[in-house]
C-alpha cells in the first residue's frame, strides 16, 4: 500500500464524521480507531502464524489463554479480546458508542502499557444532552476504516506512521493556534534528526513530546542511515542497537496520541505524562535529572512560569540565572542542558527573540545574561534560522539551537540564515529534502557561504553583546528584519518585569537610608 493510498482512506475516514464533530475534533475519534484497527490487524496475524507453527487455530488459542492466565502475554505483542477485535466491532448494529467504550477500555485492561493511551475517548459522550458523534456516523467511519488491513503484511510501520502524521498534519491545519502543542512539521523533525545524526544503542529525550514526532525522526534517521530492505521492508539488523526513546508530555490527550503513534511505527518508547519543569519523570537512583546522548525538542515559545519555579528548584537546574518570568525558552534550555550527559547535543526550536532579546540594553537583562553565560561556557554550537511561516500556531519562523558539551570548534559558532531556503505551500510554507541537505551539508561540513551561513567567534559574539540571532550577521538581501506582533509583545513584557524589579530595588535602598516611604521613587 503506497502512501498516497493510506492518506486519501484516512481523510475519507475524516469526511465520514464530518458535520457532526468539527475538523479539531476528528483526531479524537479516528486516531483511537486506526490504533485498534493496527492492533486488531496484527493480532489477526499474529494468531495466524501461531497456528501454523502449534498446528492449528485452536491450539494457538489455546496457548495464548493458557498464558494469559499466568501472566503477561508474550506471545503476540498485545492481547484483544475477542469483542474488541475489528470483525466484532464491525458486526455490531445497535449501540455502537457504548460498544467502542467498552472495546478500547477492555484492550487497556488487558494490557496496562495502553492505559490512559487507547481508552482516553468516550464514543458515547454527550454534549447539551445530544450525543457528540451518532451511532450512524459512527458505523460509517468504521466501514471506511474497514477498506484496508493494517497488519504485519500489509503496511510497514513508518508507511502507516507517515498517514498517521498526515491526520495530525491536517488536524494542526484546522486547529490552528493549539496545533504547535502537538504537532512540528514533518520536515523540521527531519532536519532537526539530520543535524543531531543519531548513533546506534542512543538515548534520545523530548521534554516537552508532543505527539511523539521529534524522537521519531531521530529512529528514522538512524534507520536510514543503518537499515537493510529485507522482503520488501526495511529494518535495523541485529548488530545494531536501536535507539532509546523518551519523552514527557504535560497533556493527557497529546500523551496518548504520542504513546500511539510510537507503537504504530513498531517502537519501544518511554513516554510519560506530568509536568516536566516541576515535575521531570526521567531521574536517576539518586533522584537527580537522568542525562541522555541527545536532546530534541520544540517546546511552548515564551512559556510563563512564575520565578518561585526557578527559584526553588530542587534538580538544580538553572544554574546560568533564572529567566525572565514573560518568556521560558532559556528555562527550557537550562532544563535540557542538565539533562545532558559529559558527552551530550541538543537540537531545539525557540522563538527567534530567544537569540537576540537584551542585547543592546543598558545595565543587566536575564535572557541576555543567560545567553552570555552560555556563549562563553562555550556551550553554543550553532544556529539556524527557519523561514517564516512554518509551524501551525505562528508564522513567526523560529530558529533552532544547537548545544555541544564537546563541540568540534572550539570558540566558535556556525550561523546559518535559512530565511530563504523554504517551498510556498497552503496553508504553510515547508522545507523541500533539497533544503534539508543544504542546511544539513553545511552544519556537517562547518562551512560559511556567502548568503546563508557565518561562522563567528565568541569573542565576535561578545562584541556584539551576544546576540547571536543569523540575520545579524549573515544578509540576504530581504530588508531589514520586522519583529513579530507576538516578540514585540514579549519584549514589552519582559521591559514591563525589569522595570519593576528595578522599582523594588530603588525602593528597597530608600527604605536602608532611612527615607520616607512616600517619597516619590520615579524622580
Amino acid at each position: 500500500m503506497d502512501i498516497q493510498t493510506l492518506e486519501t482512506w484516512l481523510w475519507d475516514a475524516a469526511c465520514a464524521i464530518r458535520g457532526p464533530v468539527d475538523a479539531p475534533k476528528f483526531k479524537d475519534y479516528i486516531l483511537p480507531l486506526v490504533f485498534l484497527k493496527r492492533l486488531s490487524d496484527v493480532f489477526d496475524d499474529e494468531l495466524e502464524r501461531l497456528a501454523t507453527k502449534f498446528g492449528g487455530e485452536k491450539k494457538a488459542r489455546d496457548l495464548l489463554e493458557q498464558e494469559r492466565k499466568r501472566g503477561p502475554v508474550s506471545l503476540v505483542r498485545f492481547y484483544l479480546p475477542d469483542h474488541a477485535r475489528w470483525e466484532a466491532i464491525r458486526r455490531q448494529t445497535a449501540g455502537l458508542g457504548q460498544y467502542l467504550t467498552e472495546a478500547v477500555r477492555a484492550v487497556a485492561r488487558e494490557n496496562p502499557r495502553l492505559s490512559g493511551v487507547i481508552d482516553m475517548v468516550d464514543f458515547n459522550a454527550t454534549a447539551a444532552g445530544q450525543r457528540i458523534i451518532s451511532n450512524e456516523h459512527l458505523a460509517a467511519l468504521i466501514e471506511v476504516l474497514s477498506r484496508q488491513r493494517l497488519g504485519l503484511d500489509d503496511v510497514e510501520p513508518d508507511m502507516l506512521g507517515r498517514a498517521y502524521e498526515y491526520l495530525l498534519r491536517k488536524f494542526a491545519e484546522g486547529q490552528g493556534q493549539s496545533a504547535g502543542e502537538f504537532y512540528t512539521p514533518r520536515e523540521v523533525g527531519m532536519l532537526m534528526a539530520r543535524l543531531l545524526e543519531p548513533e546506534p544503542g542512543m538515548t534520545v529525550y523530548d521534554p516537552a513530546c508532543g505527539s511523539g514526532g521529534l524522537l521519531i525522526k531521530c529512529h528514522l534517521r538512524l534507520l536510514e542511515k543503518y537499515g537493510v530492505n529485507e522482503n520488501g521492508r526495511r529494518h535495523l539488523p541485529s548488530r545494531i542497537a536501536p535507539l532509546r526513546l523518551f519523552g514527557q508530555e504535560i497533556n493527557p490527550a497529546t500523551f496518548a496520541m504520542a504513546r500511539m503513534n510510537a507503537v504504530i511505527h513498531d517502537l519501544e518508547a518511554d513516554i510519560e505524562i506530568g509536568d516536566t519543569m516541576r515535575q521531570p519523570a526521567f531521574r536517576d537512583a539518586s533522584g537527580r535529572l537522568q542525562a541522555f546522548d541527545l536532546v530534541t525538542a520544540n517546546p511552548m515559545w515564551n512559556q510563563k512560569f512564575a520565578a518561585e519555579l526557578y527559584e526553588n528548584d530542587p534538580f538544580e537546574r538553572f544554574c546560568y540565572g533564572a529567566p525572565p518570568s514573560s518568556s521560558a525558552d532559556w528555562g527550557w534550555l537550562q532544563h535540557m542542558l542538565a539533562s545532558l550527559n559529559e558527552t551530550g547535543r541538543m537540537a531545539v526550536v525557540l522563538d527567534t527573540g530567544a537569540v537576540s532579546r537584551g542585547s543592546g540594553n543598558q545595565g543587566s537583562n536575564r535572557e541576555r545574561d543567560i545567553r552570555k553565560a552560555f556563549v562563553e561556557a562555550d556551550l553554543v554550537e550553532a544556529v539556524l534560522l527557519l523561514p517564516e511561516n512554518l509551524f501551525y500556531n505562528t508564522t513567526a519562523p523560529g530558529v533552532i539551537i544547537v548545544i555541544n558539551r564537546r563541540k568540534r570548534h572550539a570558540g566558535e559558532i556556525l550561523l546559518i540564515n535559512a530565511s530563504q531556503l523554504f517551498a510556498k505551500g497552503r496553508p504553510k510554507n515547508y522545507l523541500t529534502d533539497e533544503h534539508i541537505e543544504t542546511i544539513a551539508r553545511l552544519y556537517h561540513d562547518w562551512r560559511a557561504e556567502p548568503g546563508l551561513s557565518a561562522v563567528i567567534s565568541r569573542e565576535e559574539a561578545a562584541r556584539n553583546d551576544y546576540n547571536i540571532s543569523p540575520s545579524r550577521y549573515v544578509s540576504t538581501n530581504g530588508g531589514e528584519e520586522v519583529l513579530q506582533l507576538e516578540e514585540v509583545l514579549v519584549r514589552l513584557e519582559a521591559a514591563e518585569e525589569e522595570r519593576a524589579e528595578a522599582e523594588r530595588a530603588l525602593k528597597d535602598v530608600i527604605q536602608m537610608l532611612g527615607l520616607s516611604e512616600s517619597t516619590d521613587v520615579t524622580r
